[in-house]
């Protein structure tokens, strides 16, 4: 089970999930990948995606084999990479940007074991609040699961599609912070349609925890946006923000304000 110590970095990102959920608001968090486009960049797309009213930012932590990842967010990865963005580079662009927004730090398993035991306290140190292991289901590595949960960080689980009921129980009991169910099967990616069966599956989550529901994978339009947001806490949105930004950071931060607006209408 996850450590229920308070403590003032997972406290932050419970406490405006809390806040926008007793206000009847839907939370937008956005997914970017550190470093992308550049360092620089990167810095004014945090602080531009904050003042564009996300409530939650997710900084992916760079890394050569990013087998969850669609195309738009395995290139910015490479292209942070080729930039030199490790893990304590994406740290220090956390500390860096300053954000009063909770930072959810995004990352596969292998760059958090290779940066070693005291990386999660450092990452709290530099001002994230949360994190995410893409590729650590429940179960799979109890004494990791434990590592992450006992950290001052708040530990958010992913859940699938495709899970059972009491599997749902099981992965939002080792998660606080917030669920991130994944809409589809597959890869990261933009998609025009919303799945048909979400409404359900969203449901069947919402009977397995009180923890918030954020929903991302295919997000990327106003319309996709106040659909989800009718159903779940919150929507991620990822893919269209990262290609936005390949642009240009205005045109990322256009588009984060498009999807605040349109969660606001519900």
């Amino acid at each position: 089970m996850v450590s229920t110590s308070a403590t003032t970095s997972s406290d932050v990102l419970t406490s405006r999930l809390a806040a926008l959920r007793e206000r009847g608001r839907r939370a937008l968090v956005c997914y970017v990948t550190a470093g992308h486009p550049d360092p620089a960049s990167s810095i004014a797309l945090l602080r531009g995606l904050e003042a564009a009213g996300a409530d939650v930012i997710e900084l992916g932590v760079p890394f050569s084999d990013p087998m969850a990842d669609g195309p738009v967010i395995q290139a910015s990865s490479q292209r942070a990479l080729e930039q030199g963005v490790t893990l304590d580079r994406t740290l220090e662009l956390i500390g860096e940007a300053r954000l009063a927004t909770p930072v959810v730090l995004f990352s596969y398993l292998n760059p958090l074991l290779a940066a070693g035991p005291t990386v999660l306290d450092r990452a709290a140190a530099s001002g994230a609040h949360g994190v995410l292991v893409t590729d650590l289901p429940v179960g799979a590595d109890p004494i990791r699961e434990q590592w992450f949960g006992a950290s001052p960080l708040a530990f958010v689980r992913l859940v699938a599609p495709t899970t059972p009921l009491e599997r749902m129980r099981d992965i939002a009991a080792h998660g606080s912070g917030f669920v991130y169910l994944i809409s589809r099967r597959g890869v990261t990616g933009m998609r025009s349609d919303v799945p048909a069966e979400l409404p359900a599956t969203i449901a069947r989550l919402r009977s397995a925890t009180t923890l918030p529901v954020c929903v991302g994978f295919g997000i990327s339009t106003s319309e996709q946006a106040r659909t989800i947001g009718r159903l779940a806490d919150g929507i991620v949105v990822g893919s269209a923000i990262v290609q936005a930004a390949s642009h240009s950071v205005d045109e990322a931060v256009q588009l984060a304000s498009e999807l605040r607006r349109a969660l606001d209408t519900i």
